[in-house]
């Protein structure tokens, strides 16, 4: 059934953008992005296509940070004003957690999830697949045991020859597109991406090995290739697809006996539960990651890379004492690392820029302002900008936001004019919502100048041309 009232709720606000018309769906999340932003200093990822889907009446009891948004945003005081309500569905799905999805065939799911993308790429609906907290159950440690002899079993079915040269292959295009998304953004290429993974790859792990050496490297970089589409996926806001090539992911790491792989990926859904504001989630992940042999497997540059991530997701769940020491693991373990050493080429963007980066928020999530400017200022000095372009968006973003939180208006004001002069050729939905929370912020903090009005009419315009 439509939901007429929200669309009602929606349409009796004024635009911004577009003086005497109604307030689009794009410009609705956006609002409720900044205030979930601003009040809770926790971020979602709320589009137009996910608003879209509540007014249609496909979603009828969306998360509660989402009500909550959507409740102050169009100024009423319960759910039923805007045609929400709990159905039994949503309350069995909290219940059950969706562990099941762990134990599905990885190679009939990651079909799956490929004749989904093109489905839902040719209704031009992505964001319709929603990321789900209570997804992330982790399965139990057999599982892992199995997966491998699963592996196995269909390698000695398949009848497609797969060599060495098949395999670099596929890691020469896992760093084509990794180095892609650092430097434009997941909005660029991340549909080849896809395309590639569940069409030629597929078959490629559908085929016969000459000995499980080979089958085993096939299958890292498959899973290697499926996090880096996830990671695609996730900085374009199209979370739920990015969720399901995450999980894809660690399947196909199990399958190779790789844990560190499997480590790395659940590092990265971690992140993503961090910054759509999941932290008991985010703790689960980020502590299997760094859990036994995930661990232990990993080289030291990796390692420090799943310490940091760890220590972020402990702040978000107020463990500030236990992030702190996370921290310094992470530091020694960057330490430790050397130029020549024996360490993936998945960690290639993973330095002392980076390191600062996550540090830095994880010191603004617990508190230590002052500590989080200096940290992100570092990263900021010493990233190569020109290479890791939207990170480097992303960080100046995060900066502006910790100096106006400081008083520092004038500087946080350079500074996300500095973010938005880094943006040119980035597709980044993390990026670009670094630019919506800042112009809360210019409201939040009350910054009058005339530079920060400048600022804002380029950020509206930004915004407008990247709807």
């Amino acid at each position: 059934m439509v939901n007429e009232l929200l669309r009602e709720r929606r349409e009796a606000l004024l635009s911004r953008q577009r003086p005497g018309e109604p307030m689009s769906r794009a410009e609705l999340a956006e609002a409720v992005n900044a205030h979930v932003w601003a009040s809770t200093g926790q971020r979602i990822a709320l589009d137009a296509h996910a608003i879209a889907r509540y007014e249609r009446g496909q979603s009828r009891w969306p998360g509660q940070q989402y009500r909550d948004g959507l409740r102050a945003v169009l100024g009423v005081s319960t759910d039923i004003e805007i045609g929400f309500y709990p159905t039994k569905r949503g309350s069995a799905a909290r219940e059950t957690g969706h562990s099941s999805t762990w134990d599905l065939d990885t190679l009939a799911g990651l079909a799956d999830l490929g004749s989904k993308y093109v489905d839902l790429t040719r209704r031009g609906l992505l964001g319709l697949a929603a990321y789900s907290a209570v997804a992330t159950a982790l399965p139990s440690e057999s599982w892992w045991t199995e997966m491998v002899r699963r592996s196995t079993e269909r390698a000695a079915r398949g009848v497609r020859s797969v060599g060495r040269g098949d395999i670099e292959a596929v890691q020469e295009s896992v760093s084509f597109f990794s180095r892609m998304d650092q430097r434009h953004g997941g909005g660029h290429a991340r549909a080849a991406a896809m395309q590639y993974l569940t069409d030629d790859v597929h078959r490629l792990l559908n085929g016969s090995f000459p000995n499980d050496a080979l089958r085993s490297e096939m299958f890292s970089a498959a899973s290697e290739l499926a996090y880096v589409a996830g990671w695609m996926a996730f900085d374009n806001a199209e979370h739920g697809i990015a969720q399901g090539l995450f999980t894809s992911s660690v399947k196909l790491a199990a399958e190779a006996d790789d844990p560190a792989m499997a480590a790395h990926t659940l590092r990265a859904m971690a992140h993503q539960a961090i910054d759509l504001g999941h932290p008991s989630q985010a703790q689960e992940l980020a502590s299997a990651s760094v859990d036994g042999d995930r661990y232990k497997a990993a080289a030291p540059r990796e390692r420090a890379l799943l310490g940091v991530v760890h220590a972020r997701a402990l702040a978000a769940t107020g463990q500030g004492s236990a992030a702190s020491s996370a921290l310094l693991r992470a530091e020694r373990d960057l330490s430790a690392a050397t130029a020549g050493g024996d360490e993936p080429t998945r960690v290639f963007f993973f330095g002392e820029a980076s390191l600062a980066h996550e540090t830095g928020n994880t010191l603004r999530d617990i508190g230590d302002l002052s500590g989080a400017e200096q940290q992100l200022e570092h990263s900021v000095a010493t990233r190569k900008a020109s290479t890791f372009k939207r990170t480097h968006a992303v960080t100046l973003g995060y900066l502006g936001d910790v100096q106006a939180r400081r008083g520092e208006l004038e500087q946080a004001v350079e500074t996300w004019n500095a973010a938005l002069d880094a943006m040119d050729g980035v597709q980044s939905a993390r990026a670009r919502q670094t630019i919506v929370e800042m112009r809360s912020a210019l409201a939040v903090y009350k910054i009058t100048s005339s530079d920060a009005a400048i600022l804002d009419e380029r950020a509206s315009a930004y915004l407008a041309a990247t709807n």
